[in-house]
């Protein structure tokens, strides 16, 4: 009975996420909250200080455990290792507040969909849901499961069929006023912090009031010189964090102030077509898009398709096309239906639509998934507003480190209290000289030195061209001893040089064609396959999309022609896009090509697909792209020559981009059949059709900036999404794999129904001896990793692949690869996040350098993110880099060439940069 108790009392809120909490209810008890009153006007407002600081002491002290069902007042703890407590109120919504009668006894669901929350959460008898609200987002007590849920987002347990049928015509009335009430606005607001508030919050630091009292009692004594001195100082230091907080709030209030004031055209069910403000807009509506439209919320695609500009998300400003969710009539969650590739059916909130394309039945139709701080808009400024706690060791041994200056000072009161009553001092001097040697022990200065280091630096920074959103991560920058990379538009040059194609023919790989000559790719498949599988679009006359498909589709110099103009010749729809042979193409057979279906790539697929027809033909090609080792597995095994790995790895070692390309002619006769054709079925038995070979060359700040680094003993390591041998071979040239340095190249298998997960370990230098591969087999039961410790002249690689195999199979091995892993190449988003964490864990401060397209949220993870893309994405990173190159990195963690300190006089006996903090106050006493 007392276990079932405490379940009563406890719940978790997002369990399994990353912002897990635990919650605990509580009922406020009217004698005690009279009692703590009476308390903190007896101590002066004493004790309402220590409840600001505590808030969970304050919970302690007015209230009683009790049932969270029956709580009037919910104290939250994080899950994590800080064990930080937030103190709620539990708000009750009544239903009676609706402008249309609510039965009290009815047992119908309040809304369509039968398992939302909404409809679990209302109490019948009462007509009310009980809610939190945390960090923005609204939690419901859902009755059923016995703890609070969110709400503000339709439930990912819906599968495609709920989706299309359920809300394919539109919410009622009715059910959108429900929906209102219970989610709330649609609307991602951040207020301008009051300047008071931020003086109140500034001043109530336990520094600044430990500060107050010694200041106040170092005057009384007549120290008045020092005081005042250290009064001015704080007064500036307070005022400039003031001023730098006010800032930061207006621009972030600037970036999201537009969000809520977007026109939208919804589909209400048996009204039609309703225009209304987006902040009106609840999950589950029906959202029309008629054009160009920036998105105020996080909605489906469920009819025609549409080209976004997700800038926004991934930093790179690049049109992404989106297809319908599919009509499926099984019974999995639609995100499970989709499997990863799930975000192409999903518009997201903040991202531009630039162009829609109808299916031909109607307008493009969306479904409402998240409004608000649910969105992926709303989620970016929720990590500005509530950013990850530091777990940073600095900051830890600098508390314990006050903390044992405290206890000095505690019992220097003891020992002066006793000296002075022993010779018998009056009682006033006797408390006031044991007060001060109390307060003399912990410098009152120190947050105010603290606070003036940390403005001065960033104003450093700022003529540097790097600008911050997080200030107190800048006292890190000076500790970091590990620096991440992303590979292109990073160590590399954002844009690819044309260098090849390798096609194939029976089975084996033909002459190469260089771009050197300056004549087009010759027609054939190859030639077709460029020329159609790619994402470009025409807008405003201007060719659009993703570098890598622009400079594939302009060595084939066809052309893509209006659709609005051209599609009418062919018996096409406005949707199909329309490509033609430009007058320095190679003659061709073949006078138009019409992209009929395109299934769109993504990092974690690693290729694209599309259905295309050629003019005058009477069937439908299938055409893929993508990194060589995936796109092979999709082929007819006697298409692919035989020596096809030596060859890709001949143009990857010479740091070559290889992309291949495939093809296969569809049995359909009809358009109709094409638009149901799902990819699993369209990407099988390919004919492979060869390799287009690009260039990536380095930028020329790469290599000086890497050989700083390595002299001041920082680590490198290069996390890409790009082909292994391609990263290497970029690694070796920016030598940050030094030269005579050895690379191991670490493969790991999922385990199989024969045989367990297995490691195996290659040295890269002798892979092109031919085929005695020099290979070791490791017993991972007792095995030790290859001779070398950190400073060996081992460098370990492996692929994203690998790095899962091994992190969910041989855990206690990855921190050894890790301490010399150097190249981490076909690494999806999530793995980068994961690979920054489990370096975290081994004690390295971690930075983070990255374009922005694919390293958002390693750039989070790590302790000081730099992001080169000034893309609305990036601005969730703590340091933005307008330089879009890698020297923005020593210039944060050295902030200044010669520092004023004796540390220079260590860089000069030494030959090695000293890199603490040379600009904080603090640091420069230290040293």
């Amino acid at each position: 009975m007392e276990g079932n108790s405490k379940k009563e009392h406890r719940a978790l809120l997002n369990p399994g996420e990353e912002n897990e909490l635990e919650v605990f209810g509580y009922n406020t008890q009217t004698l005690r909250r009279a009692m703590c009153l009476v308390t903190s006007v007896l101590t002066a407002g004493a004790l309402q200080l220590v409840f600001y600081w505590r808030p969970e002491w304050r919970v302690w002290a007015n209230c009683i455990p009790c049932p969270l069902q029956e709580a009037d007042t919910v104290l939250l703890r994080t899950t994590d290792e800080f064990q930080r407590y937030m103190r709620k109120k539990v708000l009750c919504l009544s239903l009676s507040t609706l402008k249309f009668p609510m039965s009290k006894h009815s047992e119908d669901p309040l809304v369509a969909d039968c398992h939302s929350v909404i409809n679990r959460a209302v109490v019948k008898p009462e007509l009310k849901l009980r809610c939190i609200q945390v960090q923005k987002i609204r939690y419901v007590w859902d009755h059923l499961e016995k703890r609070f849920q969110k709400v503000g987002l339709l439930e990912d347990s819906n599968t495609c069929y709920d989706i299309h049928h359920t809300f394919g015509l539109g919410l009622s009335t009715e059910e959108q006023e429900v929906r209102r009430l219970v989610c709330g606005p649609n609307a991602i607001e951040v207020e301008i912090q009051p300047i008071w508030k931020l003086l109140v919050k500034q001043v109530l630091n336990p520094f600044y009031v430990f500060q107050a009292f010694t200041l106040t009692l170092w005057l009384s004594q007549g120290y008045i010189e020092y005081s005042v001195a250290i009064i001015i100082l704080t007064i500036i230091s307070i005022v400039l964090s003031v001023y730098d907080l006010r800032q930061q709030s207006v621009k972030l209030h600037k970036l999201v102030e537009d969000h809520n004031k977007v026109q939208v055209t919804i589909m209400v069910k048996d009204k039609g077509l309703q225009e209304l403000e987006s902040r009106l807009l609840v999950p589950g509506d029906i959202l029309i898009l008629p054009g160009k439209l920036s998105l105020p919320c996080d909605a489906v695609l469920i009819d025609g398709s549409c080209v976004v500009n997700e800038g926004m998300l991934t930093g790179e400003s690049i049109p992404v096309t989106k297809t319908p969710l599919p009509h499926a009539e099984n019974t999995m969650p639609w995100k499970s239906h989709s499997l990863e590739d799930y975000r192409k059916h999903v518009l997201f909130c903040g991202t531009e639509v630039i162009q829609v394309k109808p299916s031909g039945q109607g307008p493009v139709r969306a479904v409402v998934l998240q409004t608000g701080y649910n969105t992926a808009k709303g989620d970016l400024v929720r990590s500005i507003l509530y950013p990850r706690p530091l777990n940073f060791k600095l900051y830890s041994d600098a508390f314990k480190f006050m903390v044992f200056l405290a206890c000095l000072g505690v019992l220097g009161f003891f020992y002066a209290l006793g000296i002075y009553m022993y010779h018998e001092v009056s009682p006033r001097d006797t408390t006031t000289m044991a007060l001060l040697l109390l307060t003399v022990t912990v410098p009152p200065v120190l947050p105010a030195a603290l606070t003036i280091g940390i403005v001065y630096a960033q104003k450093r920074l700022k003529k540097k061209k790097i600008f911050c959103i997080s200030p107190q991560r800048i006292n890190m920058c000076g500790q970091i001893n590990l620096v991440c990379f992303d590979k292109t538009g990073t160590l590399t040059e954002d844009g690819l040089d044309l260098w090849g194609t390798v096609p194939t023919a029976d089975n084996c790989f033909q002459e190469v064609h260089s771009f050197d000559s300056g004549k087009a790719v010759p027609w054939g498949p190859l030639c077709a396959a460029m020329a159609s599988c790619h994402s470009l679009i025409l807008l405003d006359g201007t060719i659009q999309g993703d570098p890598l498909d622009l400079k594939m589709f302009e060595g084939t110099a066809w052309e893509i022609e209006d659709c609005s103009v051209d599609s009418s010749k062919f018996g096409l729809s406005d949707s199909n896009t329309v490509i033609k042979p430009g007058p320095k193409a190679s003659q061709s057979p073949v006078t138009a090509i019409v992209i009929l279906l395109q299934f769109p790539f993504s990092s974690s697929l690693q290729r694209m697909s599309v259905v295309a027809q050629l003019v005058r033909e009477g069937h439908f090609h299938v055409y893929m792209k993508g990194a060589p080792e995936m796109v092979v597995r999709f082929c007819r095994s006697e298409t692919v020559p035989k020596n096809f790995p030596e060859v890709l790895r001949n143009y990857t070692v010479q740091g070559f981009r290889v992309i291949a390309l495939a093809q296969k002619v569809l049995r359909m006769r009809k358009v109709s059949e094409v638009e149901h054709l799902t990819r699993e079925k369209a990407e099988s038995e390919l004919t492979f059709l060869g390799l287009l070979i690009m260039e990536n060359r380095l930028k020329k700040e790469t290599k000086p900036v890497l050989r700083e680094l390595s002299a001041a003993h920082i680590r490198t390591v290069m996390i890409t999404g790009d082909n292994l041998q391609t990263a290497i071979t970029v690694a070796k040239n920016s030598e940050m794999i030094p030269l005579g340095s050895q690379v191991i190249i670490v493969e790991a298998n999922e385990p199989e129904e024969s045989s367990a997960a297995s490691v195996t370990w290659q040295l890269v230098e002798k892979q092109e001896t031919g085929p005695g591969k020099d290979e070791t087999y490791i017993n991972i039961g007792n095995s030790s990793l290859p001779d070398g410790g950190r400073g060996s002249c081992y460098h370990f690689a492996m692929t994203g692949k690998s790095y899962q195999v091994i992190f969910q199979h041989f855990n206690s091995l990855l921190p050894k690869i890790l301490l010399n892993g150097t190249i981490f190449a076909r690494m999806s988003p999530g793995q980068k996040s994961s690979l920054v964490e489990e370096f975290q864990k081994l004690n390295y401060c971690v930075g983070m350098c990255g374009d922005g397209a694919n390293d958002c949220g390693a750039l989070k993870m790590a302790h000081a993110g730099i992001s080169l893309s000034e893309q609305e994405a990036s601005v969730a990173s703590p340091f933005t880099s307008k330089a879009a190159n890698i020297e923005c990195v020593p210039h944060l963690i050295r902030k200044q060439k010669k520092s004023q300190c004796l540390c220079q006089t260590w860089e000069n006996n030494t030959g090695f940069t000293c890199l603490l903090f040379s600009d904080c106050l603090l640091f420069r006493s230290l040293c």
